[in-house]
């Protein structure tokens, strides 16, 4: 019980933490059925307030390099519970208009990564930066088809969760 009440504790913790109000660059705005808005009725992150969040690795082949990589950021979960976001779906935008749905499932089911590091350095935009969503393609034989190599958006910028 004790444990228990730790861990709603830390969370509801870093849940603040991540959404408090920051002067640096916004790299993702999220917005829709949110619960914790830091910018107006959307939450928007920093690089930092990510880097706040618990970060997750893997190291997975995909599609975009010729050699399987290391991604490491913070779950998709984690961001979305960070701005109180509930929903279905998740429209997810790229720099470059790309946009895609992802069934808000996908993020429970699946510890899908908001990559801000490829090999442990930071993203440039030439280089599908600076944030990425991707898929555990290595861990869940599952995911080795076009609809997810499709939801894995690089130089994502927004999402809106409806």
């Amino acid at each position: 019980m004790k444990l228990a009440f730790f861990l709603v504790l830390s969370l509801l913790s870093i849940t603040c933490l991540a959404v408090d109000a920051s002067n640096d660059k916004v790299v993702l705005t999220v917005s829709g059925v949110l619960s914790q808005q830091n910018s107006g009725k959307n939450t928007a992150f920093t690089m930092d307030m990510l880097t706040k969040l618990p970060q997750h690795s893997f190291v997975s082949k995909t599609p975009w390099y010729e050699k399987p990589v290391k991604f490491t950021g913070p779950l998709l979960r984690d961001v979305l519970a960070a701005a109180g976001a509930k929903g279905a779906q998740i429209s997810a935008l790229a720099l470059d208009d790309y946009r895609v749905e992802i069934p808000f499932q996908d993020a429970i089911k699946y510890p899908i990564i908001i990559a801000r590091l490829l090999d442990d350095k930071p993203m440039p935009v030439r280089d599908k930066g600076p944030l990425f969503i991707v898929y555990p393609f290595d861990q869940y034989k599952e995911l080795h088809q076009d609809v997810y190599y499709t939801r894995s958006v690089w130089q994502l910028s927004k999402m809106i969760v409806q």
